[in-house]
């Protein structure tokens, strides 16, 4: 069996975000072979970060704020595949699930959920859902995990209603789109977990690890969490074929690393 935990960013029980995600999961548990868990952010401790950057200077473990972060963190830790949902608020993803987002800055900087498959689903009422959907699938990319592209769910207001209800076709379209997402999703679930990085990928692996080396003190958190991982000698953050041609790339944004490190250094 593969877990899977949704993480749903708006506090509306019975919202259309909780109906998207809830139809989500329970298509994907129709393969028989996926177990999942549904989180409300709000009913959860998140503060809001102070920007002391102690997480990136120290480590997380020295954040002021001690709430359920660090729980969050262990559901997804878990988890073979995780899923970030939100309302478009103000034309981005809701303060509980921004707020998250900012509590886990170093791990962007650390990134750890390599092998595990993610993706997204952003409600939107009026506009900025596909912006959402690039956001949180770069945030997903950033994290370490698979990313399977996220779907926009189009919820225009009714008005024939007092309330918010789904048109019927609106309906019939969040239906499809996320019955064609969770099958992309279980395929990934199902897939081997380490794939070949693209080129895109092992250009940030190396030009993060190079200047990590390069401009950062041995005991830094950054540095530590490279070096106890061996990535500062590997090809990508974990074992890979690379081919030629991504070899010679790979060397190739080594140096560049290195020239804009030196010129950083010495400006």
């Amino acid at each position: 069996m593969k877990s899977v935990i949704a993480f749903v960013g708006s506090a509306r029980k019975q919202g259309v975000t909780y109906r998207a995600t809830r139809q989500f999961l329970d298509d994907l548990e129709s393969f028989g072979d996926v177990r999942s868990e549904l989180v409300f952010l709000s009913e959860y401790d998140i503060g809001l970060c102070r920007g002391c950057k102690a997480c990136f200077i120290q480590g997380e473990e020295f954040c002021p704020l001690h709430d359920d972060r660090d729980l969050l963190i262990e559901k997804m830790a878990r988890s073979d595949g995780v899923v970030l949902a939100s309302p478009v608020y103000s034309f981005q993803v809701s303060a509980h699930l921004k707020a998250f987002l900012d509590r886990l800055g170093f791990a962007f900087h650390r990134p750890r959920f390599h092998g595990k498959a993610y993706t997204s689903i952003a409600v939107e009422g009026l506009y900025g859902g596909r912006g959402v959907v690039k956001y949180l699938d770069f945030v997903g990319g950033a994290l370490g995990f698979n990313v399977v592209k996220g779907s926009r769910i189009v919820c225009r207001k009714n008005p024939d209603t007092a309330h918010q209800p789904m048109l019927a076709r609106e309906l019939q379209q969040m239906e499809a789109a996320l019955a064609r997402q969770s099958r992309r999703f279980h395929e990934q679930l199902m897939s081997p977990p380490f794939p070949e990085p693209t080129t895109f990928q092992l250009f940030a692996f190396r030009m993060a690890r190079t200047s990590i080396e390069l401009q950062l003190a041995d005991d830094r958190p950054d540095h530590a969490y490279y070096r106890e991982r061996g990535w500062f000698e590997s090809d990508y953050y974990y074992p890979t074929k690379l081919g030629l041609l991504k070899r010679a790339a790979g060397a190739a944004f080594d140096r560049m690393a290195a020239r804009s490190s030196r010129a950083t250094e010495h400006p």
